[in-house]
């Protein structure tokens, strides 16, 4: 006969973990950095905040975090991988959620394809040299370019 313990536990988990899915979620996102032929990268302005950054958003229930790049550069850009995105690093974006984390992808030129299309959420977007990113990219944006490209050592928080 099982131990009366391990019955609770078992009978009780399921609600256990409902109460920590809802008071300790754990949200996750993806951004892109895509380089094109000249180095430069792409950028977007949303519509709904100020800033410029790299594209990408929030990854869905049943996606992975490949998924959810694909998804996000087609929507957001009208950019489709055709090879291989790397992993660039993973961080901890505490300032927008407790619990909030982005994973960072390099998409280099003939990694994908871009056919440019219009977004409700995006006003606009554009590659940029790296010495000359727009007036209002954001600081996060300007330190993951800076690590990723010039070898600046990366920060655990987004």
């Amino acid at each position: 006969m099982p131990n009366p313990r391990f019955l609770i536990w078992a009978a009780t988990r399921p609600l256990f973990r409902l109460y920590w899915r809802v008071r300790r979620p754990l949200t996750a996102g993806v951004r892109g950095l895509v380089l094109d032929a000249e180095g430069r990268v792409l950028l977007v302005r949303h519509t709904y905040i100020h800033g410029w950054y790299l594209p990408g958003g929030g990854v869905e229930r049943g996606e992975t975090m490949l998924s959810s790049l694909r998804r996000e550069l087609e929507e957001e850009v009208g950019v489709t991988l055709t090879g291989e995105a790397r992993l660039i690093g993973l961080y901890a974006n505490f300032r927008e959620f407790k619990s909030d984390h982005v994973a960072l992808y390099l998409v280099p030129h003939g990694a994908y394809a871009h056919e440019p299309r219009r977004s409700p959420e995006i006003a606009e977007s554009g590659f940029f040299a790296l010495d000359a990113l727009p007036d209002g990219v954001t600081p996060s944006t300007a330190r993951r370019i800076a690590e990723a490209m010039q070898g600046h050592a990366p920060d655990e928080l987004w």
